[in-house]
Order: structure tokens, then sequence, then C-alpha cells
């Protein structure tokens, strides 16, 4: 499949990952790294992008260690970055609850959870670095639950038959933040991060081919700023606003990465799109986001619809030889704890075929009647407290005394920017990590992965690696002319923006862009579907610049042009996803092509065609061309992957 679409280069490797024993490569890799002197790193300068859980943990180390960092985030705090949505829990192979936990079994799962679509070296890193992280967050102060005896609590999560997720009630996101945060805060009053809040990064100043600043907006003044280093660190989160309706901040956006993109920064895996199976179900046309309900509730909840289609009785009146607890009856070994993108597309299959609850029959149960009966209100408040309470307040439904109503929706992204095992772009000095990079997890993340990654990329992996680029000699003068051509590109496109005057904003053609990317690239995906997005993308892209309308100017604060600058990305991001979907013709995690299932409705992978990662580089006004890393597997060999 091609027709033109896409050109074929040169395949593309990891050259970094070191050979030998796989527990042995990251020691290898470190060892092996070039260090600098506490004395020049006091000469070097890194600017960060973004303070969530890896900006936040990198920028707080780098200062640490002695670098001069520079660091930016749109928002009016680092406190208020999008990991602090993240609710469930933390990974790690400690194996407090002795059941048969170790790195090797965390470093499997997972392999196996993103449907064999991620690198081996990676993810092994990965689950060593895991305990770490917690004897870091724990030294910080981080508020873990206990258990009655002082150890640190776990609880279980999807794709595990182990009990392995550290966690903080259903706030475990922001007590992390606030871990890294403090750290970060500690480091500004030592001199070393330079923070500025409310700024966006809006171009990437290249040097002969290496990143050597950015150039950002400061959003409460409208003014146009340049800064420059040896190195830039991308940590500016996922993508999955480009469906309009996610579980993401309304602010989080593409436009760092997508930027970068444009000087050549190759996109890997853009339509690997994690659709997470437990959020409040879609009310209007009103709404600008979704909400999301921790996977941990899936604990002690079971998942239900009606046996019968077109049942519309009170959940309370449907006996129990009526239900049809679906997970528990097609997976039992894993029961209500299936991986997020088995647990998804089974929601949808139940509603697809009419007896699905709420309105619209978009919706399935999460019931906490057998856990009350089973432990107690008060041992379920206390696990789960703020989740009721979150739920109450937005549906007005009392979850412990009627079930949830939950349906999948967008949630994570796991493709990003192509980066090597040493954390760095295509671009020389371009260092991605955290969800902006396109992870470790392969094809489906595996609950309570993404704070793993991000705080093991900021705290453990990066300051190892960049040390090694930046040891590796001076990088010289960014020259003026760099500078202003940077300047530039960011001033011609918001002036662009600003002289259309059309007559729709830029939340419309957000919101149609949104309602295609779900019908035609979300849960399930069609080569016909594909196809028609392909052509209704360019048609509504072309619209936008015609038709957009941003009212104000560039000269102070303009949440309408911010706004408008994320969509025209978002805008050509979307049909580089479906062009990526379009040629994955398999199965993969949360990518479900129905031309590649079983017999019985199980996603097919096709390893022998599709097992690499796609590396998609960019051509204004050309097709991109693709370029595949092969992916090996030496530890774990890929199966079908059965949760039965």
């Amino acid at each position: 499949m091609n027709d033109n679409l896409f050109q074929v280069g040169a395949p593309i490797a990891d050259t970094m990952a070191p050979a030998g024993p796989i527990a042995d490569r990251w020691t290898t890799r470190k060892f092996e790294a070039k260090l600098v002197n506490p004395s020049n790193k006091r000469k070097k300068t890194v600017i960060v992008i973004g303070t969530g859980l890896a900006g936040g943990s990198a920028g707080a180390t780098l200062g640490e260690q002695g670098y001069r960092v520079i660091q930016f985030c749109f928002q009016d705090s680092p406190r208020r970055a999008h990991s602090i949505a993240a609710q469930g829990g933390i990974n790690a192979a400690k194996n407090y609850r002795n059941d048969g936990d170790s790195v090797h079994r965390l470093f499997y799962d997972t392999v196996k959870g993103g449907d064999y679509r991620s690198r081996e070296s990676n993810v092994h890193r990965l689950a060593e670095i895991s305990n770490q992280i917690i004897d870091q967050c724990v030294a910080q102060g981080v508020p873990f639950a206990r258990e009655y005896g002082g150890l640190l609590d776990n609880r279980s999560f999807g794709g595990a038959q182990v009990s392995r997720t550290f966690y903080a009630r259903g706030q475990t996101g922001q007590q992390l933040l606030l871990g890294a945060y403090q750290a970060l805060m500690r480091q500004v009053d030592a001199g070393t991060v330079e923070l500025h809040a409310r700024h966006e990064m809006l171009d990437l100043i290249m040097v002969e081919g290496v990143a050597r600043g950015v150039v950002v907006r400061d959003l409460i003044t409208g003014e146009i700023r340049s800064y420059t280093g040896d190195a830039v660190v991308l940590a500016s989160g996922g993508y999955g606003n480009v469906y309009f309706l996610s579980t993401n901040a309304m602010g989080s956006n593409v436009t760092a990465s997508w930027r970068a993109h444009k000087h050549g920064a190759y996109f890997a895996n853009p339509c690997f799109t994690q659709i997470h199976p437990t959020c409040i179900p879609v009310s209007g046309e009103h709404q600008s986001k979704l909400t999301l309900m921790s996977e941990s509730l899936r604990n002690d909840g079971r998942v239900w619809v009606p046996k019968n289609v077109g049942d519309h009785r009170e959940p309370g009146d449907v006996p129990e030889e009526e239900r049809d607890y679906y997970l528990e009856r097609i997976y039992p070994a894993f029961g209500n704890l299936v991986p997020r993108d088995i647990a998804s597309r089974a929601a949808k299959n139940v509603c697809d075929e009419g007896r699905g609850v709420g309105p619209g029959g978009l919706g399935v149960y999460l019931d906490f009647t057998d856990a009350i009966r089973r432990l107690g209100v008060d041992a379920v408040e206390a696990k789960y407290g703020n989740l009721f309470t979150m739920y109450e307040r937005i549906t007005g439904e009392n979850p412990y005394e009627r079930p949830m109503r939950i349906y999948p929706a967008v949630h994570y992204t796991m493709g990003g920017l192509w980066v090597d095992y040493d954390l760095q772009s295509t671009i020389p000095g371009l260092f991605v990590i955290g969800e902006a990079n396109f992870s470790d997890h392969g094809a489906n993340r595996l609950g309570a992965s993404a704070l793993m990654q991000g705080l093991a990329d900021g705290y453990f992996v990066l300051p190892t690696t960049l040390g090694d680029y930046l040891a590796r000699g001076p990088v010289g003068e960014v020259p003026a002319e760099a500078i202003a051509a940077a300047e530039g590109r960011v001033t011609t496109m918001i002036d662009r923006l600003l002289s259309i005057r059309g007559d729709r904003t830029a939340d419309s053609f957000h919101r149609e862009l949104g309602h295609i990317m779900w019908e035609y690239c979300g849960m399930e995906r069609t080569e016909e579907g594909l196809r028609k997005a392909l052509a209704l993308i360019p048609a509504l892209r072309a619209e936008f610049w015609e038709r957009v309308n941003v009212p104000g100017s560039g000269d102070d604060l303009n949440q309408s042009l911010e706004r408008a600058g994320r969509v025209a990305d978002f805008l050509e991001l979307a049909e580089l996803m479906v062009l990526d979907a379009l040629h994955r013709t398999e199965s993969a995690g949360g990518h479900f092509r129905a031309e590649s299932q079983t017999e019985d409705g199980e996603a097919r992978r096709d390893d022998e065609n599709f097992s690499y990662v796609a590396a998609w580089e960019w051509h204004a006004g050309e097709p991109p061309t693709l370029h595949r890393e092969a992916l090996s597997y030496e530890y774990v060999q890929p199966s079908t992957r059965s949760y039965k």
C-alpha cells in the first residue's frame, strides 16, 4: 500500500544501545558515557521545554548536577503540568508482596502489553530503574500509601497478575509532580535553573543541522524571545488532543514536537493512540474534554452490561443472572484487569451490540456493590474516595449507591519523536523525554507505566546520556542570522493567522477535526475509513487557512492566537497519523484494523511484515518518507497476546 502517499527511505537503527546481556546494557552504557567535570558543567546551558514529570525531574536533576538550565512551561506554574492529572499509580518491581514479581517480569509484562512493538533494551532499562524511582520519590516525601506494617502498599493494574503499582489514593500524579516540582524549585532558588512560566515554544533554532535553542512567545505580553544553549530537551507531553475530546488538559498540544519535526526530527508511530477504558461517557456537544476515572478502580469495580439487547432498566433492577460480566467471562485469567486496549475494545463491542447503558447506549457499568459488601464503605472510601467524589460532582450520581457509567476515550499517545537509546532525536542536540518521544510502550501502554517512564527519563537516563553528548566538545556561538531566521518563521506564522479574519473559530475547526479522527482513526480503523479521512483532513486544513478568525493582535495576551497555532499543527499531524494507520495493515495494541482480526474478534498482529518502528521524515509540500527501524526480540519471543 502506497499510492504515492509516501516515500520509502533508508532503514534507521538505534546505534546507541550496547550489546551483551540485556541486564548489563544500561550499566555498560553508563560506564561508557563520557563525563563533564563539575567546573565545566557550569559552562553548559541546557534548555528544557515542559515541567511535567519528565521535564520537572530533568530540570531538577540537571540543575543539581551543576548545569545552567533554562526551562519553560506555558502554564502559570509548573505545578499545573498535565502530569498532575494522573491518578492510579506508578509501577515498580519492588516485590513487597512477594507474589512473584521481579525486574524481568515487569520487563516481560511491558513488552507483551506493548504488543511486541517496543525495544527490549529500552524496556528492560525502564524496569531496572523503576525501583530507583520509588526510592527517589519516597526520599522527596511523596506520600505513597502504606500497609499497617509500614511498607509501601501496592495494588494491581491492567496487564499484570502481580501487585506492583505504588499509589497515593487517586492522586498519584499530583503527588509525584509536587515531588519533582519542589526539587525543581530548589534549583530555581539555588540559581541553577532559570524558570519561565507562561511561555510557549514556537520554533527551534538550528545551526548546521544541530539544535541550539528555541524561540518562545511570552503568552502575557506577546513578546517573541530567543534563548540559546548547548542542547535542547523537549518534555512537552503527548498529542491526544488531536481528537479534540480526550482526557488531556485543554492546553496539551503537539506544537513543540511538530515544529521540531519540520526541522528533521523523525516522528515515530504517530497512529499508536491509547484508548482508556475507564472514562466518564460523553454527555453532549458542549464538552471540551473528557474526564478519566482511574484504572485502579478496576481492582474492586466489576464491569458489566445487561445480557439482553435494549434492557434499559435501572441497574439495581437487573438481577444477577441477567448481567453479563463480560471481561470476567471472556478473559477469566485477568478478568477486569485486562490491558486497556483489550478492555476498551470489549466495551465498544458490547455497546455496538446494543447492550450499552446510559444516554445513547455508549456506556458500561463499573459496579462496586461487591467491594462495598466485602470491604465496607469506609475501606472503599479510603482507597477511592476522591475519585468517587469527582464522579458524583460531574454526573450527579452517587457511585456508592449506583454503578459508575464508563466508556473508552482517547488518553495517551505512544507515538512521538523518534529517539535512540540515549533519548536523542534525529536532530543532534535535541533530546526528547516522557510522552513526547515515541516511548518505551510499543503499541499499547500498560497502566501506571507513563509516570514510570517520565521519571526514569528525567531523573536517571537523560542526565547520563546528555552529559555524554555535552562532553564531546564545544558547540560554538549561535550566529545571529540563525536566531533571526527562527524568529522570522514565528512572526510570519503569527501574522498569517491574524491576517485571515475569517468567519470560523479555531475551536470549531478543532472539533471538526476531532470528529474525523475519532470516526476514522479511533478505536477501530478500516482502509475505507482511513482513505476517507485522508481526503477530509487536507480539505479541512485548506478551509482553516481561508476562514479561521483570530481576533485581537499578537502584542498581548491572546488565547485565540495560542489555540489557532496549535490547531494548525494538529491539522498537519492528523494527516500523518492517518497515513501511518493506513500503511500499517495489522492490528497492534490500541491500533485495531478491522481487516486484521481473528475469528473471535481479537487483534491479529503481522510480525512478518510490521515488526518495526515507523519513523516518518517531513518534506514540505511533498509526501513524507518512511524509515523503518527493525525490532528484534531476544528475551521475550513474540506470541499471540492472550489474557484468557
